[in-house]
């Protein structure tokens, strides 16, 4: 009697909408699961069209183009031998689903909606989707015309059911499902369900990873099992980075592990386990016919076997340890696949930085880099889609990269935005680094901007104002800093349109951002001003893991540049200098560190402190560096400096999402910024509808 199974999990770099691009990886990623035997085949959520299609839910355009791919996936011949089970959204009775459709051989097994939905941190889906709450139930739905021609069924099982076939049984779980307290595995397990699967859309937040590892270990632990979790990877359109992960679990041990960080489109995780592991385990640890009471499953039956009766010498995974990053490899890592993401689906040439020599700049270009270290080693590697982007984006298809510094030096610009209160030090740690990374680095001046400005306004009021230390007022002083941050932002975008065209080469350049999530949270930073970017890398990163984040560079990259740029104290450059040397500093202006401002984000968002309850924990928490009195200076500054530069976080640059205490005010109208502009299946589509109409019109003249 068969007793192994080889079973597959992928995480697929599925981008919004882009329903060519997403069929093609998903036909990819079965041809891969069959090919090492695989005969379960499970994908991430929604992966027909993009997790992140946010209000393109709500257009009826959605939900057609996603049943067009499902018949191209039940018509292709790769989808053959192997039960698929795939993500798309499906409306039932006139209501909005977020489904999973399982299908074998051209035939629909299932359809199995999101019972517990995701809404909270940057999750909304009950804005789009209800969930299925009809514990147990199973209706029948009437599949569109356009399916029943291929599958020949009218009707096909949707609801909380399961797969019941020759040799086991198989359960679904959806994403948030697993999170949830009631998780429908628990019941599954006890019902005799031995394979559960998650398809999910998790994403990247520094310091999370083991707790996704964790809960799928969990799920198996008590009850035993086989646990396979998918996942979402990459940047599909917005501000999260889907992390991968894809794994496989059996009794609590994971068996099988897929990357966190990577900038493979397509990951495959394969494991062989045996049945009868499941089965032993819970002969001695589950008793549910004694201690429990609980309806049973819905079983839908199936003529097909995972198992094979010659799989007698067949080695089955074992257990393996599971490798998390540290902290400071992630920032490395996960900001690096983003941009890269960014990069090669926005049409640009590369990256543009207004490089200060601080450690907020200096942290954005160590991403940079970081990420041409990623795209060299999978070229390297034989990544012909890498190869292929970076070619594009260079506009040469002959080159290959194969040095860090060279590609940067080709797509990565840094520039030092000098005025009369720059420093010398500042301007030469900004070149060192710039020297160390291979940037195209450009030095300029900004003073004739900034007179120019304030010449027309002293012509039009006839007042001149001076900074605060030749004795004008703070509104003055505020205001000459402003109008140097807003004049560099105009300079960054102009340079980011027109260096490429003023040597010849193609292109424009994405300007970038770097401002860190502690300053947006306070608003500390001009409105409009060169932290005004396209996108910014750090801007869900705090200060004080971005300055351990650059030690970290110095040692994997040998940086040395980043030193000096670390040891030397974080200023903006916007007032005078004091005998040549800084006098203005960032934490004397916020009137806080950072590590201060880093613990009071985390009270503010994550323990939903307001300024009374943040100020009954900080007392204790700060005992023995301040005072009661000091505390509440601070909280009430904080409150204050917060309330007062909120309408600032409506531009404030898209930022990689990575804390929990972000302060990203997260746009009303919940729809991607970054669009695969060809929209190649959605205008065939219309091209064909012209082309019936037409034919039509000619038939009736």
């Amino acid at each position: 009697m068969g007793r192994k199974v080889i079973l597959a999990t992928c995480s697929l770099n599925q981008w919004a909408i882009d329903f060519d691009g997403n069929l093609e990886r998903i036909l990819r990623s079965i041809a891969i699961a069959k090919s090492q035997g695989a005969k379960y085949r499970l994908g991430p959520e929604l992966d027909i069209c993009g997790y992140g299609c946010a209000d393109h839910f709500y257009e009826s355009d959605t939900l057609l183009h996603c049943f067009q791919v499902l018949r191209k996936l039940l018509e292709s011949p790769v989808t053959q031998d192997i039960i698929c089970d795939v993500g798309m959204p499906i409306m039932h009775h006139n209501v909005r689903y977020n489904c999973r459709v399982i299908f074998l051989n051209g035939k629909i097994l299932l359809i199995r909606p999101k019972m517990l939905l995701a809404n909270n941190g940057n999750n909304r889906e009950f804005r789009w989707f209800s969930p299925w709450n009809k514990l147990r139930h199973v209706e029948e739905y009437f599949l569109p015309r356009m399916i029943q021609d291929v599958t020949e069924q009218d009707t096909v099982p949707f609801g909380d059911c399961v797969l019941s076939t020759k040799d086991t049984c198989i359960g679904s779980e959806i994403c948030a499902e697993l999170w949830n307290p009631r998780s429908p595995h628990v019941d599954m397990g006890l019902d005799g369900v031995e394979i559960f699967t998650n398809s999910s859309a998790s994403y990247h937040e520094l310091r999370k990873a083991d707790h996704r590892v964790n809960l799928v270990k969990s799920a198996t632990t008590k009850s035993g099992g086989i646990y396979m979790f998918a996942n979402q990877k990459g940047c599909d359109g917005d501000r999260l980075y889907y992390d991968g992960c894809a794994m496989v679990a059996v009794n609590g041990d994971i068996v099988a592990q897929g990357r966190q960080f990577s900038l493979d489109d397509v990951e495959v995780v394969t494991a062989t386990l045996d049945l009868e592991d499941v089965r032993s385990y819970r002969g001695e640890h589950c008793h549910p016919h004694v201690e429990y009471e609980h309806k049973p499953c819905h079983r839908v039956k199936v003529d097909f076997s995972l198992s094979d009766c010659e799989d007698v010498y067949l080695p089955t995974h074992q257990p393996i340890e599971w490798q998390f990053h540290t902290p400071e490899e992630e920032i490395s890592l996960g900001p690096a696949c983003w941009l890269w993401d960014y990069l090669r689906r926005s049409g640009q040439a590369g990256f543009l930085l207004p490089l200060s020599g601080g450690v907020d700049s200096s942290s954005t270009a160590c991403i940079v880099y970081s990420m041409c270290v990623l795209v060299c080693q999978a070229v390297r590697d034989g990544n012909s889609q890498v190869l292929e982007d970076v070619q594009r984006v260079v506009s040469d298809v002959s080159y290959t990269p194969l040095d860090p510094r060279e590609l940067c030096g080709r797509i990565f610009t840094t520039c030092y935005m000098a005025s009369e209160n720059s420093s010398e030090e500042t301007r030469n740690r900004a070149k060192e680094l710039a020297s160390q990374v291979g940037s195209s680095h450009m030095n300029l001046n900004i003073d004739m901007a900034v007179k120019g400005m304030l010449g027309i306004f002293s012509m039009v009021t006839g007042k001149c104002p001076q900074f605060r230390a030749n004795g004008g007022s703070t509104r003055e002083n505020l205001a000459l800093q402003n109008v140097q941050a807003r004049i560099r932002m105009i300079l960054a975008y102009l340079f980011a349109q027109l260096s490429h065209w003023a040597v010849g080469k193609p292109g424009g350049l994405l300007v970038l951002g770097s401002a860190n999530v502690d300053e947006s949270l306070t608003g500390y930073f001009t409105k409009y001003d060169c932290s005004s970017a396209d996108i910014n890398p750090i801007g869900g990163i705090s200060k004080t893991d971005l300055k351990s984040f650059l030690q970290y560079c110095v040692e994997q990259f040998q940086l040395t540049a980043l030193k000096s740029i670390m040891a030397a104290p974080p200023t903006a450059e916007l007032e005078p200098l004091t005998d040549g040397q800084v006098s203005q500093t960032d934490e004397s202006d916020m009137g806080m560190t950072y590590s201060e401002l880093s613990v009071i984000g985390r009270l503010r968002k994550i323990s939903k402190c307001g300024p009374y309850s943040m100020f009954c924990k900080l007392i204790h928490m700060w005992r023995e560096a301040l005072s009661p009195l000091q505390v509440a200076a601070k909280v009430k500054h904080f409150f204050q400096m917060y309330s007062v530069n909120r309408h600032k976080m409506t531009t404030v640059t898209p930022s990689y999402h990575a804390e929990s205490y972000g302060p990203d005010d997260n746009r009303f109208d919940l729809r991607p910024f970054l669009y695969n502009t060809r929209w190649s299946w959605q205008f065939r589509a219309i091209d064909n509808q012209v082309g019936i109409q037409q034919s039509t019109l000619h038939f009736f003249i």
